[in-house]
C-alpha cells in the first residue's frame, strides 16, 4: 500500500477541524507536514501542539481565493521543503442562507474558495508532483455536491464544480498512465460544529471527524476514486438518476427531510469559517 512516510503532505485548512486531523494522521505516519490556512493564530497553535510530538511542521499563511497568494506560497513551499506528495484540498466556507439574501460577495468568495480555490492549488504542485512519480489529491466535495438543498445553493454549486473537476482530472491522471491518484470525497454533514443547528436528515446521522478522517485517510492511500459517507450518500447519483424530479423531491425532502436539514443552521459565526468541509 502507498505509504506517508518521509512524504510532503499539504493540507489547506489544516489548522483546525478534520484538517487538522490529518495533519496528525501524516505525523503519525512519518510525514511531513505543510499547512496551509489563512487563520495564522489557529494554524501556529496548531503546529506547536503538533510539534512538541516531535513532528516536522510548515506553515503558511494563505488566502485560498487568492490565485496570486497561492502562487506566493506555493513557490515559498518548494523553495522551502521541495515539491508536494500528497494534496489535501480541504478548505472551504458556507453561506447558510437563502439565495435571494447572498451578496454578490458571498457569492464570490465561496466560489473562489470552494471552486478556484482547489484548481489553482493543484495546478501549481501538479507538475511536481507528475515529475516524481507516485502521489495522491485528495478533493474533499460533499454530498451537497450530489442533490440540491435550500439555503445551499452557491456552496452546493461550488461542490457539483470541484466533483466535475476532480473527476475529470482523474481521468487524465489515468489516460496519461500518471502514477497521480485522485480521491473525490463526498461527506454529509461532519461534528466539527461548523454546521451547528443543522437537523440531520433520515439515514444520515452528522459524521463523527475521525470517523470520516479515517476513511478519507485509508481511501487516500488506496486510490480510491470515491469516499462517500454515510452510506445512503452512495445511493444519490443512481436515485437522482432513475426517478422523476418530483418523485426524487419528495423521497429527499418528505421522507429523509434533508431539504429542510438547513432550516435552523447557525455555523460558526458570520464568517462561516470552514474548519473541514462537511456536507
Amino acid at each position: 500500500m502507498f505509504s506517508v512516510s518521509s512524504k510532503n503532505v499539504l493540507i489547506t485548512g489544516g489548522a483546525q477541524g478534520i484538517g487538522r486531523l490529518f495533519a496528525e494522521k501524516t505525523l503519525l505516519e512519518g510525514g511531513q507536514v505543510v499547512i496551509w490556512d489563512i487563520n495564522e493564530a489557529a494554524m501556529n497553535k496548531t503546529a506547536t501542539e503538533l510539534r512538541s510530538r516531535g513532528g516536522s511542521v510548515s506553515t503558511y499563511v494563505v488566502d485560498i481565493a487568492s490565485p496570486a497568494s497561492i502562487k506566493q506560497a506555493a513557490d515559498q513551499t518548494r523553495s522551502d521543503i521541495g515539491d508536494i506528495d500528497i494534496l489535501f484540498n480541504n478548505a472551504g466556507i458556507i453561506v447558510g442562507k437563502d439565495f435571494t439574501d447572498h451578496t454578490s460577495a458571498d457569492i464570490e468568495r465561496t466560489l473562489n474558495i470552494n471552486t478556484a480555490g482547489p484548481m489553482h492549488v493543484a495546478s501549481a504542485f501538479l507538475h511536481g508532483m507528475l515529475k516524481n512519480g507516485e502521489a495522491r489529491i485528495v478533493n474533499i466535495a460533499s454530498a451537497a455536491g450530489l442533490l440540491p438543498n435550500p439555503k445551499m445553493s452557491v456552496y452546493a454549486a461550488s461542490k457539483w464544480a470541484v466533483i466535475g473537476w476532480s473527476e475529470s482530472l482523474r481521468l487524465e491522471m489515468e489516460r496519461g498512465g500518471h502514477d497521480v491518484k485522485v480521491t473525490t470525497v463526498t461527506p454529509g454533514y461532519i461534528d466539527t460544529g461548523m454546521f451547528e443547528g443543522v437537523k440531520p436528515p433520515l439515514l444520515a446521522p452528522i459524521i463523527k471527524p475521525e470517523k470520516i478522517v479515517d476513511l478519507v485517510w485509508e481511501g487516500m492511500k488506496k486510490g480510491k476514486v470515491y469516499v462517500r459517507a454515510p452510506w445512503v450518500v452512495g445511493l444519490l447519483p443512481f436515485f437522482r438518476g432513475i426517478l422523476p424530479a418530483r418523485v426524487f423531491d419528495f423521497f429527499c425532502g418528505k421522507l429523509l427531510r434533508i431539504y429542510t436539514s438547513m432550516d435552523h443552521f447557525k455555523g460558526h459565526g458570520a464568517s462561516r469559517k470552514q474548519p473541514g468541509t462537511p456536507s
